[in-house]
């Protein structure tokens, strides 16, 4: 069942999602990184404190099915961890039609909170955080995973797909982005499931294909 935001979240959403003059930010950390498929003003590169990013949320559409679900990221909290994404900034019509796609897209089946959080740009110009919006799916989420090893996640991640696209490509393109965008960070969860999905595919595709050299 969906879960309504708390009331101090509740508000904030009510209130952008009118006619206001204020910019609302919105923070990514998964796909929205390089896929948010909502108009938005500016974009900037960041973190958050206090959550750290995982690998524990089942996806039955966008990156699997329901025999066979794929892994996506959310926010556990974790005091002394920085996760790192976009934050976009979306004005006046841009508000409430972000808003309305972004539920359907990361709220649709219920299971998930809205925080806002501290965004500190990592563009050193800005002197004060930013505070955004940010979804994180619960365990309470019907699709919620929870915690596997780095090894057992990469294994589901490589043979599961959905209406987005593969769920390999999901990963990848998340460790592209850090490694990219974020070049001094080290995202070890993120790196190792990375690690450990390179190397159990030749031995994948060897077993598949026992006349191809790998």
């Amino acid at each position: 069942m969906k879960r309504d935001p708390p009331p101090a979240e509740r508000q904030a959403q009510e209130e952008v999602a009118g006619e206001q003059k204020t910019p609302l930010w919105i923070f990514g950390y998964g796909s929205l990184v390089w896929r948010p498929d909502f108009e938005f003003s500016s974009r900037k590169v960041g973190f958050i404190r206090g959550y750290s990013r995982r690998f524990w949320q089942g996806d039955t559409f966008h990156r699997g099915n329901e025999k066979m679900p794929g892994r996506v990221v959310t926010l556990q909290e974790d005091y002394d961890a920085c996760t790192w994404g976009v934050a976009y900034e979306v004005r006046g019509e841009q508000i409430a039609a972000s808003l309305q796609y972004l539920n359907m897209r990361e709220a649709v089946l219920g299971g998930y909170d809205t925080k806002l959080v501290k965004f500190h740009p990592q563009d050193k110009e800005a002197d004060e955080p930013i505070l955004a919006l940010v979804y994180i799916a619960t365990p309470q989420n019907p699709t919620y995973l929870g915690p596997a090893s780095e090894e057992d996640i990469a294994a589901q991640i490589i043979v599961s797909s959905g209406r987005s696209g593969h769920n390999i490509e999901y990963l990848l393109r998340l460790a592209d982005f850090m490694r990219y965008f974020c070049p001094k960070v080290e995202d070890e969860h993120l790196f190792s499931i990375e690690e450990a999905l390179i190397s159990i595919l030749p031995c994948l595709c060897q077993a598949e294909n026992p006349s191809v050299e790998v």
